[in-house]
């Protein structure tokens, strides 16, 4: 099966399953949707994820969502990059995601990087999403 948008696929999954209260929901798998998730376990917002076989051979990940008192952690999730159009940013000419209250994960030559560690390293790149 093949995708145009595959990480956008992927946040709406995980829009979908919060909107739905569902625990965990389910993706195909690749390195690049695992270096997005792992930004986004590193900086809190979704509980885990891992990697299974999935029902026709191929792999999956399984994505554990985060709640907090009933309402999921998530409130907000944008996709910034489209296929169709590409967003680049300088990180001088990053800004902040809702006042510093969300994170934006960037696709950098040092990896997959949330907004914060782009600064820390000095390093610009694709704007991949925001979430808040």
């Amino acid at each position: 099966m093949s995708f145009s948008d595959p990480i956008g696929d992927m946040l709406t999954r995980i829009r979908n399953g919060q909107m739905a209260r569902k625990t965990a929901v389910r993706a195909p798998a690749s390195k690049f949707r695992a270096g997005v998730l792992d930004v986004l376990k590193r900086e809190g917002y979704i509980r885990d994820f891992r990697l299974e076989d999935g029902d026709r051979g191929f792999p999956e990940l399984v994505i554990e969502l985060k709640y907090f008192e009933g309402t999921p952690v998530i409130s907000k999730i944008r996709r910034v990059s489209k296929p169709g159009r590409r967003v680049y940013s300088k990180i001088a000419d990053l800004g902040k995601v809702a006042n510093g209250l969300g994170i934006s994960v960037l696709s950098t030559p040092r990896g997959v990087l949330s907004d914060e560690e782009a600064r820390a390293e000095n390093v610009g790149g694709e704007v991949l999403c925001e979430v808040f």
